[in-house]
């Protein structure tokens, strides 16, 4: 995305500037202090808003509005029903570099504890996040399975998370994160499966904290659902896997 795009090329802009300045240190200091403004601009710049226009998927009943969206797609040559299972199935062990991509994805602050520990567990990846901070809103097979999440909030005790949350308005102060694996048989005898994130924050504070925040984590999380994906597609064409 734009936003995230500007914010890392300040960083790297204000990293050469270090590196500058160890042998030219005011030209240094100036591209240095120049990268960091061209971060803090690309952390506040202003988000819109989306909506759906025709409902197609259980998503859009959930998430009708968004102004945070991340989108990836991978082929499997496997028939739905294998495919949707293997989504159900696949263990964090089976995701390359779990670790060091969940430790990009919190952009340098401690994961939840089932996630620290999640690298070593049998169980699958979607009952360690349902089974935590998520709540499942649609199980479809063998087409589309969503959760939800809370990734921000006002101070202040909370109800316990269902899908009603994300049914019904909200104090101000809310962001709902949704996600979802879609399953569309290709035709051939295999599948298309994407999966989409989007991020509705209901307040214009709401909006600005998690801006940063999403621009900042966005990298690592692009990369965490591709590798995500392979794992589902590993899983599903494997002749050895149930």
């Amino acid at each position: 995305m734009f936003g995230s795009a500007i914010v890392y090329l300040g960083l790297i802009m204000a990293a050469a500037g270090l590196v500058l300045g160890v042998t030219t240190h005011w030209r240094g200091v100036g591209v240095a202090g120049a990268g960091v403004l061209v971060a803090g601009i690309g952390l506040i710049l202003p988000v819109s808003e989306s909506r759906v226009t025709r409902m197609e998927t259980r998503l859009d009943e959930f998430a009708p509005v968004w102004q945070f969206r991340e989108f990836h797609t991978i082929d499997v040559a496997a028939p739905p029903a294998r495919v949707f299972e293997a989504i159900k199935r696949v263990r964090p062990d089976e995701i390359l570099l779990f670790r060091t991509l969940i430790a990009i994805r919190s952009a340098g602050q401690p994961p939840p504890q089932s996630v620290q520990n999640a690298a070593g567990a049998y169980e699958s990846l979607i009952d360690i996040a349902t089974h935590s901070t998520f709540v499942v809103l649609a199980d479809d097979a063998p087409r589309e399975f969503v959760t939800g999440t809370v990734v921000g909030a006002p101070p202040g005790p909370r109800a316990p998370l269902t899908p009603q949350v994300f049914q019904k308005p909200l104090p101000a102060g809310f962001a709902l994160a949704t996600m979802n694996f879609l399953v569309t048989a290709d035709g051939s005898g295999g599948s298309i499966v994407s999966t989409e994130t989007r991020v509705f924050a209901n307040s214009p504070s709401a909006r600005r904290r998690f801006a940063a925040y999403w621009r900042v984590i966005y990298p690592g999380s692009a990369i965490i659902r591709r590798m995500w994906l392979r794992a589902i597609q590993r899983r599903a064409t494997s002749p050895d896997e149930p």
